[in-house]
């Protein structure tokens, strides 16, 4: 019964118009929301002079942006893909965290912060994966660099890649050490 309900919402365009609209249109409202881009304007029922974001304007650009995003089949199948395959990222790092936990003491169940770190860009570099697999270009990378491997041009790359880490490596280190503080000692 309960798959029969699934396969309703499904023809009746539940998971191709609604849910993408839904979600293009609260990510841009909140994007315009946060950056207020499109002005700020005082609440007139309110006595405090705090200035707010113009919902109206705000409401009415997610509504034309979100109708243009599901317009575009294309779009509406890399929103479902690319989300789909990041949900299994959020549910692998959940598990990582579960699995971490219970190895580590109540007061001190997350990460130290050098490892969250080193988790936050293993998870970017995944998104990125996921994303560029999702329009094609990862396979595409993939079939040109399994043709073209003792080519050149993915010598090159490689030098290039291995520069800019190198670089990348030299610039995040602190250039200038910290003043050392120095104590009066009185005698």
């Amino acid at each position: 019964m309960f798959r029969g309900g699934l396969v309703f919402l499904e023809q009746i365009g539940v998971y191709d118009v609604v849910l993408p609209f839904l979600l293009t249109f609260t990510l841009v409202f909140a994007l315009l929301e946060k950056t207020k881009i499109l002005g700020v304007q005082k609440d007139p029922y309110s006595s405090d002079k705090t200035m707010h974001p113009k919902k109206n304007l705000n409401s009415m650009v997610a509504f034309v942006i979100a109708f243009f995003v599901i317009a575009s089949s294309k779009l509406v199948e890399l929103i479902s893909k690319t989300v789909s395959q990041i949900f299994i990222l959020i549910l692998l790092a959940v598990m990582f965290m579960l699995v971490a936990g219970t190895f580590a003491k109540d007061e001190e169940f997350f990460l130290p912060p050098k490892l969250q770190k080193v988790f936050m860009w293993i998870s970017f570099v995944v998104i990125i994966l996921i994303f560029l697999n999702t329009i094609g270009w990862l396979e595409s990378a993939y079939k040109f660099l399994s043709v073209h491997w003792s080519g050149q041009v993915v010598s090159s790359l490689i030098l290039i890649v291995v520069i800019a880490l190198f670089i990348l490596i030299i610039a995040s280190g602190n250039s200038t050490p910290k003043p050392k503080e120095k104590k009066d000692s009185e005698d």
